[in-house]
């Protein structure tokens, strides 16, 4: 397995949370993991980024309206907004990625997953947010 097959794997179980109970998040997971027979090597990388988006999710939603134009998360495609979520978990928490790669995996889940024209928004989304990280600095 690929760490692109994982992200796969993350966006499929955070979409499944847009569903479910918060109580039942852990139970889903562990569900998830025997189901597809994901082996430890990835199950360490899986949870990781999975918990860690739910955990931040408030602020990561933040993140996302404050740099998208006229757009809610409400309002957003709720895979579009999984994998958003996870680039942007990625880009603020997790040093070891790159955030061109956190682009790049997010683009093309999207072009797998979602419509025509998500590819597009995620990109100038996230990009828009690149932006403000380097203005940051």
């Amino acid at each position: 397995m690929s760490r692109r097959e994982a992200r796969e794997h993350i966006m499929k179980l955070l979409f499944q949370t847009e569903f479910m109970e918060e109580d039942e998040y852990d139970q889903l997971a562990d569900y998830y993991l025997e189901r597809f027979q994901i082996g430890d090597k990835y199950q360490d990388f899986i949870l990781g980024e999975y918990r860690g988006t739910i955990a931040n999710q408030d602020k990561i939603d933040e993140i996302i309206e404050s740099h998208s134009r006229n757009w809610k998360t409400s309002r957003m495609a709720k895979l579009d907004l999984t994998i958003l979520r996870l680039a942007v978990y990625e880009m603020y928490y997790e040093e070891d990625i790159p955030n061109n790669v956190a682009i790049n995996e997010a683009v093309e889940l999207a072009k797998k997953y979602s419509s025509d024209k998500s590819p597009a928004f995620i990109n100038g989304l996230l990009a828009n947010i690149v932006k403000g990280i380097e203005d940051q600095q």
